[in-house]
């Protein structure tokens, strides 16, 4: 049975990977970046390559221009390319102004791209196999609202050298259009006293008489934020601009930029008379500072204080937490079984622990590597990622259909399966061991038990070697019971004897496997809708009579079998669409619930802003550990009353399908999966509670309010 779980499960891994291609992709809570290529005329020696970061902005987010203003810090971009190709500068679009009290700043909000042009010289030569420019990319940025928060990320993408890349070819010419003409007259800039009095010629006539915007991209000089008084003296264009008193540049030509809503005119001001005394140089300035202090205090302390050995340490307890899952019973009971099979055979026992803890440690380490590699290339993910897509759950909810069904006896596999296959498990067991430790991370993955979520959380954030450690160490955690089992005399004497009992045991072992598949039914739910869990459900049904047909006998089994097949494929062409399918609704309704809202990013933010503290349930319709929690302590009235009594906002992320921001809201709090509880206060430090909620921790909390 386990050797033909493996190609199901195998499929449903492979298929979750490549829905999940390797993008140049970062995305954050307040922003989603993105490295883009455009090579209209390929790569050679001699044309323009573009690429570009584009930064999309949550709304009230903004990023900064070449020169900040009064406070902020400008993208830095670092490239990294093959011999040959050159990086050039940022063609930086026109930019905003966004005044913030007494100071303002310039940059850019909504979506923005910043273009570089790549220049081959014919040193560059491609690989004659590959035939692909590959560019790396390190990115920082600022970005701001009321806070500041320092981010980053690094990006790679190929580009063929064999072939135009023009997919964004719309995206880069905006930018371009955007960019700022270059004037054929020079401008000029006169310091007078305290200000500087700027003359710029050759504006196009539908600027003549208009007020226009003023950039200057030399930072420190002019007071950002004061008013710049304008005049025409008939095609030239005059401003008095005042100058800042903490002015530390002194520069002979400062390059302006002169805006007319989405139009851009850039001059080279030739400046003309004395600099006065500049102020003390500047650091970073006094409300940026300030800024980043608040956003560093921001951080919990559990983000940064655990060590890797604690990590290790807290995933061998998970992972041993773990076997006392619900959702791990199913298939550990069928372990049970196997191990009462050989209860009089010593060695069997030995060699069939060692291979169920084999197959459990590979899987864990295959599974944090896959997703270690997917979060490395840019991918936001968490654990239990796989069951955030409605593929990997209709196929496990089949996997178990076939496996209940099996156990109830409705067939075996040697009925339908070549003998060659069919005789796998009793020829091989230990690869059959190994399987069912295979078959068993599969099912436990979406749990997370206590001492996991730190340890998981620090992981991600570890380079590779270690972090595969932390998931070995789970692995080895949920299989050190059935390692005892096997080689400890006095744990193995506890197992039952093998005997008749052992055929009603297994056909009462099918209704649990059926109970999963509807819980499987109903995270498809959660996910696509009624209609995707009701097109899974005839799909199951139609399975299963397929199944059924393939054990009959003769020319009953012939044209039984071909018309359950016919029935299966049109049903699947018909409605398997349906199953993947994005329930829209879901997002807004699923989190808000009774006195619960909807989290979406800033939503903590603002209600702590109006001095409520802030209860967040960080939950999936997959996570077993959080329905439980659900709808035992989060719904208990004495919980509810106190939460009422302290006017806590009850906010719910919902993490049923994969979302971005979701992610890295969980990344900041140390954490990589759910369930996570954290209460929020001004002020304070948000306090994390712990994966499995009792009664008296959440009253604790809020009585600490």
């Amino acid at each position: 049975m386990a050797c033909a779980v493996l190609l199901i499960v195998g499929s449903a891994f492979a298929l979750r990977v490549q829905a999940q291609p390797a993008k140049s992709v970062v995305t954050t809570e307040r922003a989603r970046a993105e490295l883009l290529a455009y090579a209209p005329e390929g790569v050679e020696p001699g044309k323009t390559v573009w690429v570009g970061l584009q930064l999309a902005h949550q709304p009230d987010w903004h990023t900064y221009w070449k020169n900040s203003g009064d406070s902020g810090l400008p993208t830095q971009l670092k490239w990294t390319l093959p011999p040959g190709v050159e990086a050039g500068e940022i063609a930086w679009p026109i930019p905003k102004k966004y005044p913030i009290g007494h100071l303002a700043n310039y940059g850019y909000s909504g979506t923005v791209l910043l273009p570089v042009p790549l220049t081959v010289t014919p040193q560059f030569k491609p690989s004659l196999l590959g035939g692909d420019l590959q560019v790396k990319l390190k990115a920082q940025w600022l970005i701001c609202r009321q806070e500041c928060v320092p981010e980053e990320g690094e990006f790679a993408l190929k580009i063929s050298a064999r072939s135009a890349t023009a997919l964004h070819a719309d995206v880069f010419n905006a930018s371009f259009q955007a960019q700022p003409r270059p004037l054929a007259g020079a401008g000029t800039v006169r310091i007078d006293g305290d200000t500087l009095k700027v003359s710029v010629p050759g504006l196009p006539a539908e600027a003549k008489g208009k007020v226009l915007g003023f950039f200057p991209e030399t930072n420190e000089v002019i007071q950002t934020a004061a008013a710049v008084t304008q005049s025409w003296d008939g095609k030239v264009w005059n401003a008095v601009v005042p100058l800042s008193p903490q002015r530390s540049q002194s520069p002979a030509i400062m390059p302006l930029v002169l805006t007319l809503g989405d139009q851009g005119w850039r001059t080279e001001a030739q400046v003309v008379g004395q600099w006065p005394q500049v102020a003390a140089p500047a650091g970073v300035s006094p409300a940026l500072e300030e800024a980043l202090r608040r956003n560093s205090l921001s951080q919990p302390a559990s983000a940064v204080s655990l060590t890797f050995a604690a990590a290790l340490l807290g995933a061998l307890l998970g992972g041993l937490i773990l076997n006392l899952m619900p959702c791990v019973f199913p298939v550990l009971a069928i372990k049970v079984m196997g191990f009462a099979r050989h209860a009089d055979d010593r060695r069997g026992h030995r060699v069939s622990g060692l291979a169920f803890s084999a197959g459990v440690i590979v899987s864990f380490v295959l599974l944090g590597a896959i997703l270690v590699a997917l979060r490395a290339a840019g991918q936001q993910l968490g654990w239990g990622f796989q069951l955030q897509s409605p593929l990997v759950v209709a196929t496990l909810a089949a996997l178990f259909t076939v496996i209940g069904l099996n156990l109830a006896g409705v067939f075996e596999f040697g009925a339908f399966l070549p003998n060659r296959l069919a005789t796998l498990e009793s020829k091989h067991p230990v690869a059959n061991s190994f399987l069912s430790g295979v078959l068993a991370v599969a099912i436990a993955s979406p749990c997370t038990a206590p001492f996991m979520g730190a340890s998981l959380g620090l992981a991600v954030t570890l380079p590779a070697p270690q972090a595969l450690l932390v998931f070995a160490a789970l692995g080895f955690g949920m299989a050190l019971p059935y390692l005892a089992a096997g080689w400890i005399p006095g744990v193995a004497r506890l197992l039952p004897r093998p005997g008749p009992w052992m055929v009603t045991l297994r056909q009462f072992m099918a209704f649990p496997m059926f109970a999963t598949v509807t819980w499987l039914l109903w995270v498809l739910g959660q996910q696509s809708g009624i209609d995707g869990a009701a097109s899974l459900l005839v799909l199951l049904v139609a399975m299963s009579m397929l199944i059924w047909s393939l054990t009959l006998v003769g020319r009953l089994r012939g044209f039984v079998g071909g018309i359950s097949f016919v029935v299966l494929a049109l049903l699947m062409w018909h409605a398997g669409h349906n199953i993947t399918a994005v329930d829209v609704a879901r997002p807004a309704t699923a989190a808000s619930e009774g006195s619960w809202q909807a989290w979406e990013p800033g939503r903590v933010e603002k209600i702590l802003a109006t001095g409520r503290p802030v209860f967040v349930d960080f939950t999936a319709a997959w996570c077993v550990t959080c329905q439980y929690n659900k709808k035992t302590t989060l719904a208990n009235p004495a919980v509810m009353a106190d939460l009422s009594a302290k006017s806590v906002a009850l906010v719910r992320a919902d993490w049923t399908r994969r979302d971005p921001a979701v992610t890295a809201a969980l990344g900041q709090l140390g954490r990589n999966g759910v369930p996570v509880y954290v209460l929020y206060q001004n002020g304070r430090s948000p306090v994390v509670l712990s994966e499995i909620l009792s009664v008296d921790e959440v009253r604790a909390a809020i009585a600490s309010l």
